[in-house]
């Protein structure tokens, strides 16, 4: 009896540890089966997100393939200022003023200019000036100088500070021959780019009853975009001889014409311009 009860206490144990093993296992199994499926669930989220990166990336390639191409179609059209829908030219020379901007000898000697040579530039600012005084336009003659000690310049701290090798030559600020200064012609002195501030011009333009200006000259970036941005503020009809302007680089000049002028007046070559002063 006792032996009896001795291999079934002894069995009922090895139920219970195999009971217990089976429990584990299961356990395990259960836990493995989570992980397995947390594994499976994150490699599916990554090939989501994989997938989507994927999307993205061909849909900028498109993108950017579109932008190459449109630039390609821009460069190849040069964006050709003078091309776009264009109302008509019409003047009123007896209202008109040409207002040429630093062809002084200083200035245009100068390396540079660009995209239109000086010499390109100066002989139609002169034949600008002959058809105005030929029609009654006015023509007007900016430069820029100053005190011989340099002490009215502009001197702000900037990062790209204008550069100063001293005096100035005592000829610097003569206005070129090629103008062919007449008596009737306004000389306006100016002391920075713009060709108002400081200056009698806007006087001499409300006086005289000239509400047209053609602005032509060196540089384009600079003196003639500063000028052109004080006369569109004070109200006047603004066109722009853009074969008769140069700028320090082709894009700023490019930059001025294309995106800045066309929404403050009409760009136009000069022979368009000297053709509406004939009538």
């Amino acid at each position: 009896m006792s032996e009896e009860k001795t291999f079934r206490n002894d069995d009922e144990e090895d139920r219970t540890d195999l009971d217990n093993l089976i429990s584990e296992i299961a356990l395990q199994g259960l836990q493995n089966l989570e992980e397995s499926t947390a594994m499976s669930e994150e490699k599916s989220e990554i090939r989501t997100l994989s997938e989507e990166q994927s999307t993205v990336k061909s849909l900028l390639r498109e993108r950017l393939r579109e932008h190459i191409e449109q630039a390609a179609k821009a460069k190849e059209q040069k964006l050709d200022p003078l091309s776009g829908p264009e109302t008509a030219l019409s003047l009123e020379p007896r209202r008109t003023a040409i207002i040429v901007i630093d062809l002084q000898n200083g200035i245009v000697g100068m390396p540079g200019g660009a995209p239109h040579s000086k010499p390109a530039i100066i002989a139609n600012c002169a034949r600008l000036l002959a058809a105005a005084r030929a029609s009654g336009a006015q023509p007007i003659l900016v430069y820029v100088g100053g005190s011989p000690d340099g002490d009215d310049r502009l001197k702000p701290t900037s990062d790209q500070p204008m550069r100063s090798t001293g005096p100035l030559p005592p000829d610097w600020s003569e206005l070129i021959p090629e103008l062919d200064r007449q008596p009737g012609d306004i000389v306006i002195l100016k002391r920075q780019w713009g060709a108002f501030y400081g200056t009698g011009l806007d006087l001499q333009l409300r006086r005289r009853n000239l509400a047209t200006i053609i602005l032509c000259g060196i540089s384009t970036e600079f003196g003639v975009e500063s000028t052109a941005r004080d006369a569109y503020e004070r109200g006047h009809e603004l066109i722009f001889a853009e074969d008769a302007m140069t700028g320090s680089t082709a894009e700023s000049h490019a930059n001025s014409v294309q995106r800045i002028f066309p929404r403050m007046g009409r760009v136009r070559s000069s022979g368009q311009i000297i053709a509406a002063l004939k009538g």
